[in-house]
């Protein structure tokens, strides 16, 4: 593995772990502002993020590489609203997706196609991300002020489960 792409996965181990103190950390506040179901949906989201950051430490553990851990950025505390919340974590995802990209395209620049393949499911899975904070966006624009279709909706999203991805190429 090349300097550049062992430094950009190291640099990828911490924005996963950075997503998963960012949807934490909106989970408390949905939980503080009442709304137990798109906290639930936050917390499955950030114990997904660990997995995520942890398929990117046993890949480097896998291919013999150094890990290097660096300080995990402080997540923002407060929100003006729930939409607001979903709003941001799309973004997020879009900065996600973007930042794997750069791993991946570097991968096969250097030449190095076992790390481009393992990339390759993380970049898949960014679709689905991106798919699922549209989604979500779109539906908590459409329940607008409506009451009930707020409390509908975050019931709906009281019943999410969390369920390991299972990573392609490690010992899952």
């Amino acid at each position: 593995m090349t300097e550049k792409v062992r430094n950009l996965i190291n640099e990828q181990i911490n924005k996963e772990y950075f997503s998963a103190f960012l949807y934490l950390s909106m989970s408390d506040w949905l939980n503080q502002q009442e709304w137990p179901g798109a906290a639930n949906w936050m917390y499955v989201q950030y114990k997904e993020e660990i997995v995520h950051a942890e398929g990117f430490v046993r890949y480097m553990a896998m291919r013999g590489e150094k890990i290097e851990l660096k300080p995990i950025e402080e997540p923002k505390h407060e929100w003006n609203s729930v939409l607001e919340t979903f709003e941001e974590a799309l973004a997020h995802e879009k900065y996600i997706t973007a930042a794997i990209e750069k791993v991946a395209k570097a991968a096969e620049e250097d030449g190095d196609r076992a790390a481009k393949l393992f990339l390759d499911w993380y970049v898949l899975e960014q679709v689905e991300e991106e798919v699922n904070g549209e989604d979500n966006v779109m539906l908590w624009k459409k329940a607008g002020d409506h009451p009930g279709a707020l409390f509908s909706l975050d019931r709906q999203y009281a019943a999410r489960t969390f369920v390991a991805d299972e990573i392609p190429h490690l010992d899952n």
